[in-house]
């Protein structure tokens, strides 16, 4: 297998997959990336650098850059869908969405219902979401539980290059809307790619360590920050169930209600602010579905419900951290 980061694996699933099907496109602003720079067109391969090579090898009519216009860019997707093509749209931050929510969540979303099944929607949407790039409000949130909250959509999150493969490749074979939310802060995590095909199908959570102490449900960098957490706890003697969800929309509910009830104890992590957010879900669902397994109250570690600040320093202290997960497992596990 070999070795590649997160923005590596994204570039090379759009290569393989543009070449097996003439019918998917790239749209977005920059995605051609570096025209009217020294180097030219794909001189950095879009800002993210999640592009390069796309122009050169498949031109103007599949990679195109768009205007400055987020519901512009949704919409072409929509009606592109339609029309028996499969785009894919970039969205440079996923919190400009604001502008493309009646595309999104009156369109795309419901096409198939709408129309008695009579057509299709193969559209996916790549969002760069995220906090701990000090990039200020308006540039860093999770909007993540707000399209999970809208049925019809399908909400991916990978957070390792195998899932980054497996999940797109999937997203771009499959027949719905897909909204694509890639961390910025992960672009440059590493990891081992299945060589050749790969699809990870949706609804299916990694386990990324078990123990039978207290179950931890997160997803996106999150994930990383729990593994920080889990190393400290292990060094006590506390074994976690890590769970990441890799899609909150379809959601692996059996994992975690499988988890619960052999462990007790649930410590759900989410970036986004806590209210009508991921955390809330999660934990109102096990506290429905696995109630008479609980040994503890659910305990979500979230940040606030503010906006995401700009200083450094407060934006660090804004995020969970590992120190926050190690400190909500060992409240919950001090519930006896």
């Amino acid at each position: 297998m070999a070795v590649m980061n997160i923005r590596e694996a994204i570039n090379a699933t759009l290569h393989s997959e543009m070449e097996r099907d003439s019918d998917i496109i790239l749209l977005g602003e920059d995605v051609v990336g570096g025209a009217g720079t020294a180097g030219g067109q794909e001189s950095i391969g879009g800002i993210w650098g999640t592009s390069g090579g796309l122009f050169a090898k498949f031109g103007p009519d599949r990679v195109l850059d768009t205007p400055i216009s987020e519901s512009a860019i949704i919409g072409a997707a929509a009606g592109a869908a339609l029309a028996g093509k499969r785009p894919v749209a970039e969205l440079m931050f996923a919190d400009f969405i604001g502008v493309s929510l009646d595309q999104l969540w009156n369109q795309m979303g419901k096409f198939r219902y709408m129309f008695g099944g009579k057509t299709k929607c193969p559209a996916v949407v790549r969002m760069i979401y995220g906090a701990g790039m000090n990039a200020a409000a308006q540039h860093s949130q999770s909007v993540y539980s707000l399209m999970t909250a809208m049925p019809g959509l399908k909400i991916v999150l990978p957070t390792t290059p195998a899932d980054a493969k497996g999940l797109l490749t999937e997203a771009l074979r499959g027949d719905d809307p897909v909204m694509f939310f890639e961390h910025k802060a992960l672009y440059g995590v590493k990891g081992e790619v299945p060589d050749g095909e790969h699809r990870q199908r949706f609804g299916e959570a990694r386990m990324v360590r078990e123990g039978g102490d207290v179950t931890i449900v997160t997803c996106g960098r999150m994930v990383n920050f729990s593994e920080k957490a889990c190393d400290k706890l292990a060094g006590d003697g506390i074994g976690v169930d890590l769970i990441d969800l890799r899609t909150t929309s379809p959601l692996d509910e059996e994992a975690i209600l499988d988890s619960v009830e052999m462990t007790g104890r649930l410590v759900v992590v989410d970036e986004s602010p806590p209210r009508c957010s991921l955390a809330s879900d999660i934990a109102a669902t096990v506290a429905a579905k696995a109630f008479t397994s609980l040994k503890a109250p659910p305990i979500m570690v979230t940040a606030p419900h503010t906006p995401v600040p700009f200083a450094r320093e407060l934006e660090r202290a804004w995020l969970p951290s590992p120190q926050k997960i190690e400190d909500a497992v060992r409240q919950v596990l001090g519930f006896r």
